[in-house]
C-alpha cells in the first residue's frame, strides 16, 4: 500500500485539489481514458460546507478540471446521505446542483439506487450497484468528529456507498465492525480528505474548526489513523481502524507514513468562531496563527475540556507567527521557540499538543 500522505494549504480549494492530484500522479494511476471515474463526497445532510459536515464542492471541481485536463471524460459524482435526510436536499444546499450543471456532469443519488450482497471478509454486507461499477473511486470525506465513533473520515465515508436498510443495520451492529468489513469490498482508490472546517464534535457540523487544509492519500487506514493524532485521539479509541487493519485495508502505523508537503499553512482570522470554538479558544492568545497550528491547538483543549482538565486554567497559551521573537511562559508551534515551555512542530499535531500540555501547563 502506498504510504503518502499530501498535504496543501490554503483558501483556493480548486486549485489545492488540482495540486494534489498532480503530486500524486493520479493520471498515471487511472492510464484508461475511458475509465469509470467516481467522485464520493461526504453528504450527510442538507448543510452548507462552511458548517463543518459537507465537503466542499470547490474540491471535485478542482479534480474534475484535472482529469479532463488528462483525457478523462467518464465522471460521474456519487452519494447517499444518512437516512435521516433525502440525498436531494443535501445535493442543493451543498452547492452540488451548481457544480453538475456547470459542469455538465452526472449525479447519482445512492438512495435510489439498486443492491447486491457481497461477502466482505466474513460479513454479508449490502453495497449500492452503481458504487460497484466503477473503474476508479476517489473518495471525499470530512475530517471532523462524531458523537458515536469519535472521528469520521477515509473508512467511515463509505457507509454513502450502502442502501438506508444497511446503514440501519450498521448501528445494530455496533458501527466499527460493519465499517471496517464494508473497506474489504468497496472500490478504494484515491482519498482527498476535506480538511477545511470540520466540525469538532459531531457528524452533522455547527462547530467548525477553520484548518485550511486537504489531505491526500491512497491507505484509508493510514489517512484515518493520521485523523486521529490530528484531533487528539489514539488509534485505538476508534477500533474500526484496528479491525481494517487486521483486514488487509491498510496500515494504521502513522510513523510509516511518507508525508509530502507541498505548501506552507497560512493565517487564519480568529474572529466570527462558532460557540464552542469561542468557548475554547478564551485559553488562547494568538497572533498571526497559521489555520493548522491553531486548529490542532482547539483540537487539543476540546480534548482536555471532555476529561473536564480545563476548568481551573487561567493562563493563555501563545501561538502565531507574531511570538518569532518574543519570551514567555508557554506556547505552542515553533513560532513559540524562545518561550520557557514550548511543543515544536509546523504544524504540531493535537494529540502532541495534548500530551505536552497535560505535563507542563499549569
Amino acid at each position: 500500500m502506498n504510504t503518502d500522505l499530501y498535504m496543501i494549504y490554503g483558501t483556493n480549494y480548486q486549485q489545492m485539489a488540482r495540486d494534489i492530484l498532480e503530486a500524486a500522479h493520479i493520471a498515471d494511476e487511472i492510464k484508461d481514458p475511458h475509465a469509470r471515474i467516481a467522485l464520493k463526497p461526504n453528504l450527510v445532510l442538507d448543510a452548507h460546507p462552511d458548517l463543518g459536515a459537507t465537503t466542499h464542492p470547490e474540491l471535485l471541481a478542482g479534480t474534475i478540471d484535472y482529469l479532463r485536463d488528462h483525457g478523462f471524460n467518464n465522471i460521474v459524482i456519487m452519494e447517499s446521505s444518512w437516512v435521516g435526510c433525502k440525498t436531494g436536499a443535501a445535493y442543493k444546499k451543498a452547492g452540488y446542483q451548481k457544480l453538475c450543471h456547470d459542469y455538465d456532469v452526472p449525479f447519482i443519488d445512492l438512495q435510489k439506487d439498486t443492491w447486491k450482497e457481497y461477502d466482505a471478509k466474513g460479513v454479508t454486507i449490502k453495497v449500492c450497484d452503481q458504487a460497484m461499477k466503477v473503474d476508479y473511486m476517489i473518495n471525499f470525506p470530512v475530517l471532523k468528529g462524531h458523537c458515536q465513533t469519535y472521528i469520521t473520515c477515509a473508512l467511515k465515508n463509505n457507509k454513502g456507498l450502502i442502501p438506508n436498510v444497511e446503514k440501519r443495520r450498521f448501528h445494530t451492529m455496533g458501527l466499527h465492525k460493519p465499517i471496517a468489513h464494508l473497506n474489504t469490498v468497496v472500490p478504494i482508490n484515491f482519498i482527498m480528505v476535506d480538511n477545511i472546517c470540520g466540525d469538532l464534535d459531531f457528524e452533522e457540523g455547527g462547530n467548525p474548526v477553520m484548518m485550511n487544509r486537504v489531505i491526500g492519500g491512497f491507505d484509508p487506514v493510514l489517512i484515518d489513523a493520521f485523523v486521529c493524532e490530528t484531533m487528539g485521539y489514539d488509534v485505538d479509541d476508534v477500533p474500526y481502524i484496528r479491525i481494517a487493519e487486521k483486514l488487509g485495508v491498510g496500515c494504521a502505523d502513522i510513523t510509516q507514513a511518507n508525508i509530502v508537503e507541498l505548501n506552507e499553512p497560512v493565517v487564519v482570522p480568529t474572529d466570527h468562531q462558532p460557540y464552542q470554538v469561542r468557548h475554547l479558544a478564551r485559553y488562547v492568545q494568538p497572533i498571526d496563527a497559521c489555520s493548522a497550528c491553531y486548529g490542532s491547538l482547539i483540537h487539543a483543549l476540546h480534548r482536555m475540556n471532555d476529561q473536564g482538565m480545563l476548568r481551573h486554567h487561567r493562563e493563555s497559551i501563545a501561538i502565531g507567527q507574531g511570538y518569532r521573537q518574543k519570551t514567555g511562559k508557554i506556547g505552542v508551534g515553533n513560532c513559540t521557540h524562545r518561550f520557557e515551555l514550548c511543543i515544536h512542530g509546523c504544524p504540531p499535531k493535537a494529540s502532541e499538543i495534548l500530551e505536552f500540555l497535560e505535563k507542563n501547563w499549569e
